[in-house]
């Protein structure tokens, strides 16, 4: 996913909505973007999150989080996402290839899966909340 989409609008702060566009999933499903907010985890605002009714889990961009300032890193056993001042709020072990998170201050009754695929000429990677 190139931005973060989210299914619940209440976790959205300055919620504009604003029909924009549809989005095709892999499975040649379609979604509609009915807006977009900002989303708080911590102290950190990541800004633009669109929310999308019907979606079957939350999608976050690592790019997105990358252009908020935060670092992003995936190691051989473990993964996180961590503020400028190095403090990691997002963090996760890796089994299977598949990397599971829990995020501080997220909705705690929804697994979080980190996958990653790589090609030679090409790399996917998409946060799924």
């Amino acid at each position: 996913c190139s931005k973060h989409m989210i299914r619940d609008r209440s976790r959205l702060w300055n919620f504009v909505k604003k029909f924009s566009e549809t989005v095709r999933f892999g499975n040649d499903h379609f979604g509609a973007i009915m807006g977009y907010g900002d989303y708080v985890i911590g102290d950190s605002v990541i800004s633009r999150v669109y929310y999308m009714e019907g979606l079957g889990h939350n999608l976050f961009s690592v790019g997105q989080f990358c252009d908020s300032d935060l670092e992003v890193a995936f190691k051989k056993h473990l993964c996180y996402v961590r503020d400028t001042d190095g403090v990691k709020f997002i963090k996760g072990s890796r089994g299977f290839n598949l990397y599971t998170i829990s995020v501080k201050d997220m909705l705690k009754s929804f697994l979080i899966c980190l996958l990653s695929k790589a090609f030679k000429n090409k790399s996917r990677l998409c946060i799924i909340v």
